[in-house]
């Protein structure tokens, strides 16, 4: 709820000034970044099954353990590196998210041996261009959309883990390839413009 004077924001970031902050400056601004589309991919299959401000606290201890999300170092990762991870009271010490992220370390490899990028693939899905939302409730943001679902279909096919359609759909949102700002916060015109 926003104070007299304040600016309206989604409802989703409450008070918390980490997760105002990531809504402020982050949330919806458009990347075509490799680094910044892959650590997305990994912290928001990290998230599945846990809230997203647990991920935004441990954020920084995964760019540190995943050494800084570089995938051609994630993918040499060995027997060590998992026992390191599971031991890793900084990130989410589950055995599955781990592997998925060394997976798909390996799976974005593959893409770029066969010349293509992330970043090209993704935003593939939207025909390279944000789409621009209108909603005015949050009950009207889908947790999914056709999109998503086709992104996560092909995902899966070339390798990628803990990216169903709902995870992809909040990849889309975080990286800015829809503006699911609701039309009443102060965010969705500065995206919208390009004025992030």
């Amino acid at each position: 709820m926003s104070r007299p004077g304040e600016q309206v924001r989604c409802p989703w970031c409450g008070d918390d000034p980490l997760y105002r902050a990531y809504h402020d400056d982050e949330w919806g601004v458009v990347s075509r970044d490799e680094r910044h589309l892959f650590e997305m991919l990994i912290l928001e299959g990290a998230q599945a099954g846990l809230a997203w401000i647990t991920i935004l606290r441990k954020r920084e201890g995964y760019r540190r353990a995943f050494d800084g999300f570089d995938p051609e170092r994630i993918a040499r990762y060995g027997d060590l590196d998992r026992a390191r991870l599971l031991a890793d009271p900084g990130i989410v010490r589950n055995r599955l998210k781990i592997e998925a992220a060394i997976d798909n370390a390996r799976a974005l490899l593959a893409l770029r041996e066969r010349g293509e990028s992330l970043a090209e693939l993704l935003w593939g899905f939207v025909d390279g261009r944000p789409r621009q939302n209108q909603w005015r409730d949050l009950s009207e943001v889908p947790p999914r959309t056709p999109e998503s679902d086709a992104m996560s279909r092909d995902l899966k096919r070339l390798g990628f883990r803990f990216v169903g359609s709902a995870i992809c759909y909040a990849l889309m949102q975080s990286v800015g390839m829809v503006n699911d700002h609701l039309v009443s916060c102060f965010r969705h015109a500065e995206v919208l413009s390009g004025t992030t």
